[in-house]
């Protein structure tokens, strides 16, 4: 029996993904740059339906994040298995560099960081042979001096994992397939029929973004270019073709012995990407002894015909979302949160740097109290802001806020968040309510109306790349702001690797920060796609 994969099989921001298979089960891997916990870690059985398990970074102390901006952080982790261990490794390019976390079971609880001195460069990769020797892949600048921009080297030390050092002598294996190739990155380690293969991207993770591959019969090299370089690239299609900066892919192998591949891509409209790289699926073959991905097709597509039993971990009275109440929300699925109700927040939610251990805290019959941060959202810093990813491109979410508590310098509302300088707000104050459109750092009014009820249930519409936000009283909607550009929040224009997220806010911008234990109330956040 076979199943079929609707492409991007992770909607939403969930850029450079790594994947290992471990038996019949499947574990992916993104990064997530300056949002806390870090790392999400995502099963399945049939590589189309995916649950989220836990994330590997999610404690303070396992991920310093203070200082760094909204997409430095966490860059292009790996997950592999071996032995009875699952391993990630990753970068955290603000606080430490190159580091393994490790658990016994891909839910957690992970390990604190190993980081690896003398580990140049970003994503870190790792490779298991045959003898168990663990090698350690990555990529860094050219030791000789930078010629030019981009001027980069994929280079391979063995690793001691007793001890989590790199021993022996590193060495440059690959610069990439094209001539004054840029940012040959994200490298990975394969071995089959006797060839080792290095799978690397490189044209930067933008328009000129493709997956690469070279083969040895030695580790160490020398390293064969294929012929048929680039395998799998969307650069030469044209601006207005709907997916676009393919690349970053891992490979795994099923018990079947077929071969899948997952990559990074986006889908912009009109030339505007805001809900970030998403993961997308591709078959791969082997022809002559390299791999072939979509064979007769040549770049990725709508749908893939996956060589599995179907399973869905809603329905599977085994999974991790059933065996924790369905705690964690599906990834791309409608959502409705009743804070009241609820004793943990599902592993989905999403909050900046290093929150405050007393940022938030679910009251049974009250809602989500979340604190007037210190800081606003404008700031490079951790202000008391919780989400989730901008799932499609239609979509609503609304919030049942209590105005209790919001006087004087205290603001709380919902916000469509691409960075501290990029985002959209629909805020409550002191018997008003503003729709607010921050570039630049810089805040524009678009929209005001007077508001004293007991409370409001805020919401926003996004329809691709217009907005239109306002209260709903039941019997009445009140506009605040209708069809607001948002292109402006995409990353065309607002730079760096993330995509938006969306989600509840709260500050305090009183100058002496008085009454700190205060909290916004939020008793309720509804998302749907439209």
């Amino acid at each position: 029996m076979t199943v079929i994969a609707k492409n991007p099989i992770l909607s939403g921001f969930y850029p450079d993904p790594s994947i290992c298979a471990v038996g019949e089960d499947y574990y992916l891997i993104n990064s997530t740059f300056a949002y806390f916990p870090g790392l999400p870690i995502m099963h399945s059985k049939d590589l189309v339906h995916w649950e989220q398990i836990g994330n590997a970074m999610d404690r303070n102390s396992q991920l310093p994040l203070s200082g760094c901006g909204h997409s430095q952080g966490l860059f292009a982790p790996t997950i592999r298995y071996h032995e009875g261990t699952y391993y990630v490794i990753c970068t955290n390019v603000s606080h430490g560099g190159n580091y393994i976390v490790t658990a016994a079971s891909p839910e957690g609880p992970w390990s604190e960081p190993y980081y690896l001195e003398g580990a140049q460069g970003i994503d870190p990769s790792l490779f298991f042979d045959e003898d168990g020797t663990c090698y350690y892949i990555g990529t860094r600048p050219n030791q000789e001096g930078c010629k030019y921009g981009g001027d980069w080297y994929i280079w391979i030390q063995e690793l001691d994992l007793k001890e989590m050092k790199l021993i022996g002598e590193p060495k440059d294996v690959w610069n990439g397939a094209m001539k004054n190739v840029i940012w040959p990155e994200g490298p990975h380690l394969y071995k089959k029929n006797g060839y080792y293969y290095i799978m690397n991207a490189e044209g930067g993770t933008g328009p000129d973004h493709a997956v690469t591959v070279c083969r040895s019969r030695n580790i160490w090299g020398p390293y064969e270019n294929n012929n048929c370089n680039p395998i799998l690239t969307h650069r030469h299609l044209g601006w207005a073709y709907p997916i676009k900066y393919v690349g970053h892919a891992d490979m795994i192998e099923t018990p079947k012995g077929d071969w899948y591949m997952v990559m990074l891509a986006v889908r912009p409209l009109e030339g505007y990407t805001t809900m970030g790289r998403e993961t997308f699926l591709a078959k791969v073959t082997w022809e002559n002894d390299w791999p072939v991905v979509n064979p007769g097709v040549g770049m990725l597509t709508d749908t893939v015909e996956v060589n599995l039993e179907p399973w869905d971990p809603v329905k599977d009275r085994k999974s991790y979302t059933n065996q924790t109440g369905k705690k964690t929300a599906v990834p791309g699925s409608n959502r409705q949160y009743d804070f009241s109700k609820m004793k943990q927040l599902g592993d989905e939610f999403l909050m900046l740097r290093n929150p405050g251990e007393n940022m938030y805290e679910l009251k049974p019959k009250e809602g989500l109290k979340l604190s007037f941060g210190k800081w606003a959202l404008r700031e490079e810093a951790s202000p008391s802001y919780i989400g989730i990813r901008q799932q499609h491109h239609q979509f609503m979410v609304s919030s049942w806020l209590s105005m209790e508590g919001i006087k004087g310098d205290k603001k709380a509302g919902i916000t469509l968040l691409q960075s501290n300088e990029y985002h959209l707000r629909l805020e409550v104050s002191e018997n008003k309510v503003e729709a607010i459109l921050c570039q630049k750092g810089q805040d524009n009014i678009l929209g005001m109306a007077k508001y004293d009820d007991a409370d409001a249930v805020l919401f926003m519409a996004v329809d691709g790349l217009k907005a239109t936000v306002g209260v709903d009283k039941g019997e009445e909607e009140i506009f605040i702001a209708k069809d607001i550009d948002i292109r402006c929040l995409s990353t065309e224009v607002a730079g760096g690797f993330v995509g938006c997220t969306v989600g509840m806010y709260a500050v305090n911008e009183s100058p002496d920060h008085a009454d700190d234990e205060a909290a916004a109330c939020f008793r309720g956040f509804t998302y749907e796609s439209i």
